[in-house]
């Protein structure tokens, strides 16, 4: 809710969600879904892929497809997307300039390092790139969130995925198999006894 809200979005747009087969991404594709959004998403893996059609994906495409770009480009034509959902701003940012619309936005939720960009990417189309940081949300703004998401799951349109679990003192376990995973699918769960 948080993300999409950021994004300012409208019934009728498309998005792009980036690791589209993790938590996050499970989410905001079922979100952008009840919004009334045409959704895109990304996944690394088959298993990936089909969760993120399962969880209100229209399109979703593998991204260790050297031509995925490409793929996306020919899907949406030349409109663009309106949204794009960033995990990984330090590998996808500049090709995400690339696909907006006019007037489209980038919300970066995660990045892990640098990546040089051209800003005329940016110009011509008006675009805009959004870093977004939960933790910066109001008490206000976590009790709106929490009732949406609420609503969300007692209507139905909002699913959580569980993905691996570990229990607590698998800790840096887990830390390390989220850094070299080949994929996400679901969120990851600590399980406290």
């Amino acid at each position: 809710v948080y993300l999409l809200s950021s994004a300012r979005v409208k019934a009728g747009e498309t998005v792009l969600v980036h690791g589209a087969s993790g938590g996050v991404g499970i989410a905001a594709c079922q979100i952008a879904r009840a919004y009334g959004l045409k959704v895109l998403g990304t996944a690394g893996t088959e298993e990936g892929q089909k969760i993120v059609l399962q969880n209100g994906a229209h399109e979703v495409f593998n991204h260790k497809e050297a031509n995925y770009i490409d793929k996306i480009k020919k899907s949406i034509g030349e409109k663009g997307v309106d949204v794009i959902i960033e995990m990984l701003a330090n590998v996808n940012l500049s090709n995400d300039l690339n696909l907006l619309s006019h007037g489209g936005r980038v919300i970066v939720v995660g990045s892990r390092g640098p990546i040089e960009i051209n800003p005329r990417d940016t110009m011509a189309k008006e675009s805009s790139i959004i870093g977004v940081a939960l933790h910066s949300s109001t008490k206000e703004e976590f009790q709106q969130f929490a009732a949406a998401l609420q609503a969300g799951m007692e209507i139905g349109w909002l699913r959580p995925v569980i993905g691996p679990q570990y229990p607590l003192e698998k800790v840096a376990q887990a830390h390390e198999d989220i850094i070299h995973s080949s994929g996400a699918t679901g969120k990851m769960i600590l399980l406290l006894k």
